[in-house]
């Protein structure tokens, strides 16, 4: 056991991510339980989930239509206050000065307390995983816009009233340095989780087992039934 779990929460939080299942799998059992204690919770999905299918003609627009619909249901299942859909391409976000300027503008629009993005870091899982290269694109540029660029009045100028972000929240990390007790939020994640189908519908029962088996290994380091852990970064003394 590593300590106890989390026992702060930020006011308000920025989820930032590639696509539009990415958020609930990676934290939504932590958003859920946020969002239950009063803070205020946005869902920022960088893609468009364009090539979310092994179907060579599958109707691309369908699709997207599709995963957004998909995505609104999920972050309504853990009660989020608002979503933002960027719209670029799967496989070909870069974390770009356009890029930048968007997460800026958002950041500095809702100006929250903290942001939950992808570790960027974490890039071998095992061997037969590594992390999803858009996944490394977005937690970078999550990072960049966050700090300086957001806090910065000389980073975008127009780009809104500058904001200092309090810290970062990396999901996935292999180096986690806390982990919130989502025992009571576990049910909400695999009920958003289960809102993709168009990704997972043929996971059926598997998907819940191997959620709360992770998320219950994670427990196991603070002594609770299950846990979400994360790399945190203090971007503000």
């Amino acid at each position: 056991m590593s300590g106890a779990p989390l026992a702060e929460i930020p006011a308000s939080a920025v989820a930032i991510y590639a696509h539009p299942d990415d958020p609930v799998i990676s934290c939504g059992g932590t958003l859920a339980r946020w969002a239950a204690a009063g803070s205020v919770i946005h869902v920022v999905i960088c893609t468009s989930g364009d090539k979310g299918a092994t179907d060579p003609d599958v109707d691309v627009d369908a699709l997207v239509a599709r995963r957004v619909g998909e995505a609104e249901r999920s972050v309504e299942v853990v009660a989020a206050k608002g979503l933002h859909f960027l719209g670029r391409l799967d496989g070909e976000i870069e974390n770009d000065i356009a890029l930048r300027r968007e997460l800026v503008q958002i950041i500095r629009d809702l100006r929250p307390e903290a942001i939950v993005a992808p570790d960027p870091l974490a890039v071998f899982f095992g061997e037969h995983h590594y992390n999803h290269r858009d996944h490394r694109a977005v937690g970078w540029a999550a990072l960049d816009a966050a700090a300086p660029a957001a806090a910065s009045p000389l980073y975008f100028r127009g780009a809104g009233v500058a904001h200092q972000v309090s810290a970062a929240y990396l999901s996935g990390s292999l180096e986690p340095n806390v982990w919130v007790d989502v025992s009571s939020t576990m049910d909400r994640k695999i009920e958003a989780v289960s809102c993709h189908l168009s990704q997972l519908a043929e996971a059926g029962d598997w998907l819940a087992s191997a959620l709360r088996d992770g998320a219950q290994l994670a427990g196991q380091e603070v002594d609770v039934a299950y846990a979400e852990p994360f790399r945190r970064i203090w971007l503000a003394s």
